[in-house]
C-alpha cells in the first residue's frame, strides 16, 4: 500500500468518505453555509494509546484523551482510531473515527488527512501546532441528529483543544 498513486487514494478516500458518513451534495453545501448554533470548548489530556514509533500503512491504532469543560471539570472521553493508508517518502495519509463520549450523550466523527514529513506519529519537541478537522457524523442523546465539525488542536503530545460546532440538522 506504500507505492499507491494520486487516483488510488482518490478512490480510496471517496469510499472511505462515503462509508463515514461525510457523503457531500445539496444536504452538505446547506450545512456548510449555516452558522454554527451551538460551540462548545473542550480540552483533552491524553490518558492512553498505542502509537508506533513509526507509521505502517494499514497498522491502525488509537489515542485517548480525558475531556473537561472550560471550567476544568470533566465532561467525558476522546477516542480516536486512526488508519494509515499510505506511508511514503513525503508524509503519510491517514483515516480517523473519533468517538466523543459525553456526560450528556455521543458524537462520533470522521476524517481523512495528510501527515507530512517525518512519518510518525509523535511530533518532534518545538514544532508547529498541529490541526484537524472531523465531519459529525451522527450523536446519541443530546446529539441526535448532530451534524456540524470538530477541529482538533494539538498543542503539545498530551494536550489537545477541541472546538466542537454544531448546526441544527433540522434547518
Amino acid at each position: 500500500m506504500t507505492n499507491m498513486d494520486r487516483r488510488s487514494i482518490l478512490q480510496l478516500t471517496s469510499a472511505a468518505t462515503i462509508a463515514g458518513g461525510l457523503v457531500a451534495g445539496a444536504g452538505g453545501t446547506a450545512h456548510a453555509a449555516r452558522r454554527a448554533d451551538r460551540r462548545i470548548i473542550l480540552k483533552g489530556r491524553r490518558t492512553g494509546a498505542n502509537i508506533p514509533e513509526v507509521l505502517t500503512a494499514g497498522v491502525p491504532y488509537f489515542v485517548r484523551y480525558d475531556l473537561s469543560d472550560e471550567e476544568g471539570r470533566g465532561v467525558g472521553t476522546e477516542n480516536a482510531h486512526c488508519l494509515p493508508v499510505t506511508v511514503g517518502t513525503d508524509g503519510s495519509y491517514v483515516m480517523a473515527t473519533l468517538v466523543l463520549s459525553l456526560d450528556d450523550g455521543m458524537i462520533t466523527a470522521a476524517t481523512a488527512f495528510q501527515r507530512p514529513l517525518p512519518a510518525v506519529t509523535e511530533l518532534p519537541t518545538g514544532s508547529p501546532r498541529w490541526t484537524h478537522e472531523f465531519a459529525i457524523t451522527g450523536g446519541t442523546r443530546g446529539y441526535v441528529g448532530a451534524a456540524g465539525s470538530i477541529t482538533i488542536e494539538h498543542p503539545t503530545r498530551d494536550d489537545d483543544v477541541l472546538t466542537i460546532d454544531l448546526t441544527d440538522a433540522t434547518q
